[in-house]
């Protein structure tokens, strides 16, 4: 069987061999055996990831999607809003008169509108697939194909720092993964304050491929030599065991607080690096001013602190003190900035670390987002990796990615974002291929308010996720064992050969066939194509590395060879601590991508924006998510730990993880006890946004007053034709606020809300997540 994009799967039934492959979750093989797919982890991995056991029930599960879906609203009554949207049944529709209605679709919007009315959606992770990469097709796509799409900026998981590491300490990517790595903290670092953890859960994961986890392994070796740790969280799961940390159960959303309070004890005793403060960074007597008052009246010191934190005046004192003197790695995870103000964790955390002089020595300084995902704290490859290039988008327009539905809602209307003021552009068309904004995104009865303002949303999915049911057209793909591909990620050195392990499910195709065949009803085949097949894009898009080892006299095997072997290890860069050392060494000859070239304590660029919700350091600006009567208790809504944000939820591993087919909550024993709840009981968790049903388990490692639900979990309402149906399977974004942690950068505040909490008694409404919406039910016959 040929594709139109001539892409010719190999027929693979059982096979003996195991086939090597790779994923978000680590490399691996597997094979199909007796009917039934088998998977085991790559053996050089120390510690593997048990994500990758999704696979087998994931492989032929119900919830995929085997034929071309069209709203049967749509269908039947054209393009235009529709609140059905996400209530409405499906009509099954053949390649080629799906394709042909979508061009046209794209046509009209393209020359009524023009490019700025469309949106590529595709928020989701870069993939371990270096070619069937779904944001580089479908913005390809759009680029070649329709003239430009309004795009989306940075991301969900660190929305705030992305805009304001560049104003502060310079390049993002230099903070993050060429500043410390995990061997520095296992063989240098004296003291590690971890605001918010290092959860294995997600560094266990990665954008694309990962070959080795080493996490855990270089926490347990620094505490084996007597490095400290001391994790603030109100969970005490956010470090391993194997740290051995000390916890500090702080009140959520307080680490700046506490970050204040330090950094004033180290100032008032004298303990602050002065030296460094003077030669590396602007604008600390600024800062300094207000730090102890003379600014504003109000000294930052513990005893301020202190019932704002939920910790002790002397233990802030103890703790700053333990500091000084000692190589010490301050780390500010992903989760603090994904709240309101969630760019002031971020920035006193810098200060926090230049305060105690360490940024730019070998396991110490600044870690912001070290454990966040497996690609930080690692070392660059030092050849060009396969790279499928997107072209260039004509429109200049974009938004901050956790604005959409803003977007959608409020056309015309202004924001702001960086010290600019924008407008939201008018959308016709949404495409999304690649992520689940019904997973990333927050309020989500808001969400399907805005979803049914599109004359037109297009989804490429491989089951039937929420995104799916609320899409006028929803075109089957495949899953990443069906398809070739090279796997890789630049900060792993394994580059694997993605070898496919099964056939297609149903009619799925890859999305590289799919927008080929689009583009050959727009007219614009050879611009997205090149005249290429996948394998030959495959070997084309190999040849750069291939080059990049012959320059440095290293074998380059052909791709014939390469295609042929378990995967190619490939040179990496020193682990020399990178721009942050170099400018540590020499500041005037490495000066940091800043205005003043130094870190910024206080940022003349930022305070001349003029907003009260960020000013121009790093600030208290009060407290937020703040329990009540109503909404008694914290919800943490935090990654979880048996899949990748809400992949494969209807896989095996995710499943075992529930309870009674329901999302895991935490709670504290005592605060169950006041609502009547015991261990294993269904519990209903809701706030004035909406309310979902978890299960619960009583542990004494979460503060009390706090409830966490991890997401991922499918949205499942009882009865999609409420306005504000009861998600029966717990997703946490039901509850969740849509709103921006700053007008500076405008990114998802996701991580926090208050709720209330009472023991589920009545009749428990079936878990139909994962069942095909009305209407589909006859494809999985055919």
């Amino acid at each position: 069987m040929t594709s139109p994009a001539g892409q010719a799967p190999e027929a693979l039934t059982d096979n003996e061999a195991f086939r090597p492959h790779t994923s978000h979750w680590g490399v691996f093989s597997a094979r199909m055996k007796d009917g039934q797919l088998e998977v085991r982890p790559h053996p050089g991995d120390p510690d593997p990831n048990d994500i990758i056991q999704n696979f087998p029930g994931a492989l032929r599960h119900r919830a995929r999607i085997a034929r071309p879906m069209v709203r049967r609203g749509w269908l039947e009554n054209g393009p235009g809003p529709d609140d059905r949207r996400g209530r409405d049944e499906y009509v099954p529709m053949s390649w080629s008169a799906v394709l042909d209605k979508l061009a046209g679709e794209l046509r009209r919007v393209r020359d009524d509108h023009g490019p700025g009315a469309i949106f590529g959606g595709s928020y989701g992770w870069a993939s371990a697939g270096r070619f069937h990469h779904a944001q580089s097709q479908i913005h390809r796509f759009l680029n070649t194909s329709t003239g430009g799409y309004v795009k989306s900026v940075n991301s969900y998981s660190s929305g705030a720092s992305s805009v304001l590491v560049p104003h502060i300490i310079g390049d993002y990517e230099d903070l993050v993964k060429r500043n410390v790595s995990w061997e520095q903290i296992a063989e240098h670092s004296e003291i590690v304050l971890a605001f918010g953890g290092m959860a294995l859960k997600n560094s266990m994961v990665a954008g694309g491929s990962i070959s080795r986890h080493v996490e855990r392994g270089a926490m347990e070796r620094a505490q084996e030599r007597g490095c400290e740790f001391v994790l603030v969280s109100p969970l005490r799961g956010d470090l391993p065991t194997e740290a051995g940390a000390e916890w500090v159960a702080n009140i959520p959303g307080s680490d700046t607080a506490l970050m204040l309070a330090l950094v004033h004890a180290l100032v008032v005793n004298g303990l602050h690096d002065r030296a460094f403060l003077e030669r590396y960074t602007a604008g600390w007597p600024v800062f300094e001013r207000y730090l102890t008052g003379e600014s504003d009246g109000q000294p930052k010191d513990a005893a301020w602190a202190a019932p704002i934190t939920g910790m002790p005046a002397e233990e802030i004192v103890a703790l700053a003190k333990r500091l000084h003197g000692k190589r010490a790695l301050i780390v500010v995870a992903h989760a603090l900035q994904r709240a309101t103000h969630g760019e002031q964790p971020v920035w006193m955390g810098m200060v926090l670390a230049a305060a105690l002089g360490q940024i730019g020595l070998p396991g110490g300084g600044y870690g912001y987002g070290l454990g966040a995902i497996a690609y930080y704290g690692r070392r660059y490859n030092a050849v060009p990796m396969p790279t499928f290039s997107q072209g260039k988008n004509p429109v200049s327009d974009f938004i901050p990615v956790a604005r959409i539905s803003d977007m959608l809602l409020n056309p015309g209307s202004t924001y702001r974002y960086n010290g600019q003021t924008r407008t939201y552009p008018e959308i016709k068309l949404v495409y999304w291929a690649g992520g689940n904004p019904f997973h990333h995104h927050q309020d989500l009865n808001r969400l399907r308010q805005a979803f049914a303002r599109l004359d037109t949303l297009v989804v490429h999915e491989l089951a039937w996720t929420a995104t799916a049911r609320h899409a006028d057209i929803v075109l089957p793909c495949t899953m990443t064992l069906e398809r070739e591909d090279i796997g890789g990620n630049s900060n792993d050195p394994l580059l694997v050969p993605m070898h496919p392990v099964v056939a297609p499910y149903g009619e799925a195709r890859d999305d590289y066939a799919i927008f080929a065949g689009l583009a050959e009803r727009l007219g614009t085949a050879e611009a997205f194509t090149e005249g290429r097949s996948v394998r030959q894009w495959l070997e084309h898009l190999y040849e750069p590395t291939r080059i990049g080892l012959a320059e440095k006299g290293l074998p380059a095997p052909s791709f014939a060879e390469f295609w042929a072997s378990e995967g190619y290890e490939l040179p990496q860069q020193p682990d020399d601590g990178g721009n942050l050392r170099a400018f540590r060494q020499d500041p005037a000859g490495s000066p940091l991508r800043t205005p003043s070239g130094k870190l910024e304590v206080f940022s003349e660029t930022i305070a001349s924006f003029g907003e009260t919700d960020c000013l121009g350091h790093p600030a208290w600006l009060g407290a937020t998510n703040i329990p009540d009567a109503a909404a008694p208790y914290v919800l943490v809504a935090n990654q979880p730990r048996t899949r990748l944000h809400s992949q494969f939820d209807f896989g095996g591993h995710s499943g075992e993880g529930k309870l009674r087919g329901r999302e895991v909550a935490r709670m504290h024993p005592e605060d169950a006890a006041t609502r009547g709840i015991v261990d294993g009981d269904i519990i209903r968790i809701s706030n004035e946004r909406g309310a979902c049903l978890a299960g619960v388990i009583l542990t004494d490692g979460i503060r009390k007053g706090v409830v966490q639900l991890p997401t991922g979990a499918w949205y499942d309402p009882a009865d999609p034709t409420e306005d504000k149906p009861l998600c029966v399977h717990g997703n946490p974004n039901v509850l969740t606020r849509d709103i921006g942690t700053s007008a500076l950068a405008q990114g998802c505040t996701g991580q926090l809300t208050t709720v209330q909490v009472e023991r589920f008694d009545g009749n428990l409404p079936p878990i139909q997540a994962y069942d095909p919406p009305g209407g589909s039910a006859a494809e999985a016959a055919e």
